[in-house]
């Protein structure tokens, strides 16, 4: 039976190759074909509509890369077609997969988008092609205009190999890439098209059948029956005949035991990645007008459709398509689904802008649909924090869905389906998809790989699904919905329902209400470089979250005392759009093309000076007129004698630090720079101990070859450590003082690149800050900055949202071996029992920290900062250019001193000049409680809004006092939705918070 089998496999492949598909389309005319090329940048429908169009014929070059042509199609339905299904087949030189080649959009004559096009999706039905997207009949004429997107094939399918310049915006001028293929009316004979299908749901199954199975021997010689009664002379005339042989083994139900897969059609959009931002706006456009003229022909088709930002795209851009988007989401045909601005990164986001996530996400489905989100999408995202689950909850949502995590490359996650636990204990019901893609076909392969791959086999029987071209869009076909009708109850394969992610979850979470337990973040076994790429990005994303707190803390205090007339609502809720949007997960993680993150680059160049415009603003109107010289302070801690969230005059904090030799001193620490720049020694004055190990030197940069196997701007292999190159020569180094600061500037060459580090001792700290300026011109190659500190430290501590975590610095199982690069946010520390020392920093995230032993017998532990790299691909040019960053080794530090220093090197002083100081809007009792947002609710209704967490990883006791007089105050969740009344007593409010707690208050004022 094998050999009949490979017989019959090879007979089927090329009869359908040859023979079948060829006959999917019977009788054809040709369309009339005009063309207008856009001289730039897309140009709204009525503009295009009204060009000056030029003829064209079948061949014509069109379309530079990123370019547009229009064209315009017209023709005579041939009246001898009655009673045959009709439609126009356009071929726009589509080549690479949906998403990835050539698009268009279908339009009619006065310019109303009807249905996308891509190399899975050439046709258009005669149903929308007569007047205003109205039927048309034999014997009509026809016309409708196609919106024409020359997107390169950037990524060429091809190992990822250097793009050139294809990633760049373009300039004018460019050679054509595409040419028009085809562009007929035809008949299509959907028999044929059925054939197609059942030939292919069953030739799937069967391959994932054992050769023993007689249901495998079955299908085989059904299979083989319906080619023998194929006519290949007229194929169309017998697939009706041929069908019929296979009705038998289509039509027998599943097993009882079937593995239950609910399937929801798709297309994951990534919001920027190997094309614009520009572009995701037509791809959704594209997307969208497929699923609703689907929904047509498929009344049971369910689309999840996440990311408010894409529907405030359509919304804004498309107005008819926003008008069939709000019908469809009525009649529950798509979903909105995710509750979150766009599917962000979550590594790298602060623990605010990640809340803002969900309040803007949620916010948008609740005022344009009414709908509030109840899971959580990220199916993408590479990794995902343990304050995910706390967040999740507090915006009102109850599940969450990735499938990323099977992406591991050294360890199989356990589950697929289980409760998610949070660093402060929150629990969400989370379920990863086995089979493995969000991009499904729901063929033979991956429904069997689904079944089989289950985690869960015996204690659970449900999964989900997601089906349809994605990454770069599309969504479903009829042929992926007509598939899943003739699997859905199919001998042999798991049960197929389309349904909604709320319809899964709830029957999922009730069948299995004992679900296992993983706490902590899920770590992605791969992608580990996008703690790192594009600096600049990653660094405009820093900034911009500090600038919005001081913007809006200032505003709002200035507001409630009385000296600002406005609160600027509008504009902070457009700043906070922008810049959640480019924390999708593809933008800040670094991996898009060139024109992404030269764009992201000016949005937060300009984002920073209009959001200092409001903070200068704000400040100068608490302060008054005066000639007093004001320090206003935005970090949850006091600091020279100004008091957090306030400002006053600074009474500064220490003896002045010195230079005698290659030796700075402030009283505090004495720090030894050798003549290579570097620190050889590190004493802890108050603590009688030397930081750095012995025969080490800190602040050693080493420069590693970095090329990864594959996903250059994703990925570091660990293999990067075995080729590494300390930088330890220099050009200069000089010492020297300014204004009672102790500083070492240091100019070093290498390769093509070159250095400038100004390393500092200021008065009154037991920190060295550490400025490096880098001139970056190499290729393929990883720059870290090592610090090898006497501490015997089994694990580090690594700030993230709202808390922090702890990671091994062992490699005692192939878990932790994995976690070979980090990410941190403001801060990292390490510490044995009664001593740490922190890494502090202004802009990075990517760190490695690991144990050495000694032959005195003791361990380095080496805190090593993640500072530049240069992939080649996506962006041959990444990081090219100038780049400037700041860092603070802290001594002496426990976890407490390391969160202030984060903020403190984040949120520098501004000073004012003014009249008088400015009373802190609120105060807190326990340093351990720290204010992370100080706002005006967004309801305009003036109650002033503060977000609070539990910092130390311990229970907390503390009370807030506004200052200012307040007639209540509540608890409410992230979207300021009221959750628990809370008592003022004395003008303050007390609680206690559980380790890692989130807290929300809303106070009234009186």
């Amino acid at each position: 039976m094998h050999d009949d089998r490979q017989l019959i496999e090879e007979r089927l492949k090329r009869a359908l190759r040859e023979r079948i598909r060829p006959a999917v389309y019977g009788a054809s005319v040709p369309l009339t074909v005009e063309v207008w090329h856009a001289p730039g940048e897309p140009v709204p429908a009525a503009e295009a509509i009204a060009a000056q169009y030029e003829p064209a014929e079948i061949g014509l070059p069109w379309g530079p890369a990123w370019g547009t042509a229009w064209f315009k199609f017209s023709g005579q339905v041939p009246a001898e077609w009655a009673g045959a299904e009709i439609e126009a087949v356009i071929d726009l030189g589509f080549s690479g997969g949906p998403g990835f080649s050539a698009e268009g959009l279908v339009h009619t004559t006065s310019g109303v988008p009807l249905k996308g096009l891509h190399p899975r999706q050439t046709y258009a039905p005669l149903s929308i092609l007569g007047p205003d997207g109205t039927p048309a009949a034999p014997g009509d004429e026809i016309s409708f205009f196609v919106e024409a997107a020359a997107n390169p094939e950037v990524l060429g399918w091809n190992a990822f190999a250097p793009i050139d310049d294809l990633g760049d915006k373009p300039e004018p001028g460019g050679k054509p890439i595409y040419q028009l293929t085809r562009a007929d009316l035809a008949i299509f004979n959907a028999e044929v098209w059925n054939l197609i299908l059942d030939l292919e749901a069953l030739d799937g199954l069967q391959k994932e059948l054992t050769p023993q199975e007689p249901r495998r021997r079955e299908i085989l010689r059904a299979l083989s029956r319906a080619l023998d009664v194929l006519d290949y002379e007229d194929v169309a005339g017998t697939a009706v005949e041929a069908r019929a042989q296979l009705t038998d083994v289509l039509s027998r139900p599943a097993h009882a035991s079937a593995h239950q897969l609910s399937a929801v059609g798709h297309a994951h959009i990534d919001s920027a990645w190997l094309w614009p931002l520009r572009e995701t706006r037509r791809k959704v456009a594209r997307t969208v007008s497929n699923v609703a003229t689907l929904a047509e022909e498929y009344p049971e088709l369910v689309f999840a459709f996440s990311q408010a930002q894409q529907h405030a795209w359509v919304k804004d851009n498309y107005p008819e398509v926003w008008e069939r988007l709000k019908k469809a989401v009525a009649d529950g045909t798509i979903v909105p689904v995710g509750g979150m601005w766009v599917e962000s990164d979550t590594n790298l986001p602060g623990g605010e802008a990640l809340a803002r996530q969900f309040v803007h996400g949620k916010r948008f489905f609740l005022d344009e649909y009414g709908i509030d989100t109840q899971e959580v999408w990220l199916p993408d995202s590479f990794g995902y924090t343990a304050a995910l689950p706390q967040l999740v909850k507090l915006s009102g949502s109850k599940w969450f869905l990735t499938q990323k995590i099977s992406w591991n490359k050294e360890n199989r996650f356990p589950h697929h389906t289980f409760q998610w636990e949070g660093l402060d204990g929150t629990r969400v019901f989370t379920h990863f998809p086995p089979i493995d893609t969000y991009n499904s076909d729901l063929s033979g392969r991956e429904l069997a790989h689904a079944q089989r791959n289950f985690a869960e086999n015996g204690a659970a029987t449900r999964s989900l699904v997601p089906f349809g071209y994605g990454d770069g869009g599309g969504g479903p076909t009829r042929e992926f919905v007509a598939t899943a009708r003739r699997v859905a109850n199919l001998e042999s394969s798991p049960r197929v329902t389309i349904e909604s992610p709320t319809e899964f979850f709830t029957a999922a979470e009730e069948e299995y209400p004992n679900a296992p337990v993983w706490s902590g973040e899920l770590y992605l076994e791969i992608h580990r470089a996008t703690y790192t790429s594009q600096a600049k990005t990653k660094q405009g994303n820093r900034r911009s979250e500090h600038l919005l707190r001081e913007a809006e803390l200032w505003s709002a205090a200035a507001v409630v005392a009385g000296k600002l007339d406005s609160y600027p609502y509008e504009d902070l809720d457009r700043i906070w759009k922008s810049v959640l949007l480019n924390q999708f997960h593809d933008i800040l993680p670094g991996s898009s093309i060139a024109w992404v993150h030269r764009e992201a680059e000016a949005t937060y160049a300009a984002l920073a000076e209009e959001l200092n415009a409001i903070i200068a603003k704000a400040q100068q109107a608490l302060a008054g007129e005066g000639s007093a010289q004001i320090v206003f302070n935005a970090a949850p801690h006091a600091r020279g004698g100004v008091p957090a969230l306030g400002a006053g005059i600074a009474t500064g904090e220490g003896q002045a630090a010195t230079v005698d030799g290659n030796v700075l001193d402030n009283g505090l620490i004495r720090v030894t720079v050798d003549d290579r720049g570097l620190i050889i020694s590190l004493y802890d004055v108050t603590a009688e101990r030397e930081v750095i190990a012995p025969g080490t030197a800190a602040n050693l940069l080493q420069l590693h070859v970095d090329t990864p196997n594959q996903w250059d701007a994703w990925d570091v292999d660990s293999f990067y450590k075995n080729n590494v190159r300390d930088i330890t020569e220099v050009d200069t180094v000089d010492f020297g003082t300014e204004d009672g600061v102790a500083t070492v500037v240091v100019k070093r060459s290498f390769n093509r690149s070159s250095i400038v580090q100004t390393l500092r001792v200021r008065p009154g700290t037991k920190r060295v800050d550490i400025e490096t300026c880098v001139d970056w011109h190499e290729s393929e190659k990883f720059l870290k900055a090592a610090y090898p500190v006497d501490v015997h430290a089994d694990r580090s501590a690594s700030e993230t949202q709202f808390g922090h975590i702890f990671r091994p610095t062992h490699q005692n199982t192939s878990w932790d071996a994995a976690k070979f690069e980090i990410a941190a946010h403001r801060w990292v520390h390490v510490a044995e029992h009664g001593y740490g020392v922190a890494m502090v920093n202004d802009s990075t995230y990517g760190h490695d920290i690991n144990r050495t032993a000694r032959e005195d017998g003791g361990t380095t532990t080496t805190i090593r900062t993640s500072l530049i790299r240069a992939p080649r691909f996506p962006d041959p040019q990444t990081d090219q250019g100038v780049h400037t960053v700041h860092h603070a080794l802290v001594v002496g530090a426990g976890i407490p001193e390391a969160i202030e220093e984060g903020y403190r090197i984040n949120l520098p002083e501004r000073v004012v000049t003014g009249a008088e100081g400015v009373a802190p809007l609120v105060e807190v009792s326990n340093g351990n409680v720290i204010v992370e947002a100080v706002k005006l609710a967004d309801d305009q209704s003036g109650d002033v809004v503060v977000r609070l967490y539990e910092s130390s990883g311990g229970r907390s006791r503390a009370t807030v006092r506004p200052g200012f007089a307040a007639g209540a105050v509540t608890e409410v969740d992230l979207l300021e939705r009221h959750l628990a009344d809370r008592e003022l007593v004395d003008g303050g409010v007390s609680f206690e918070l559980r380790p890692f707690q989130i807290l929300t208050l809303r106070f009234t004022r009186a």
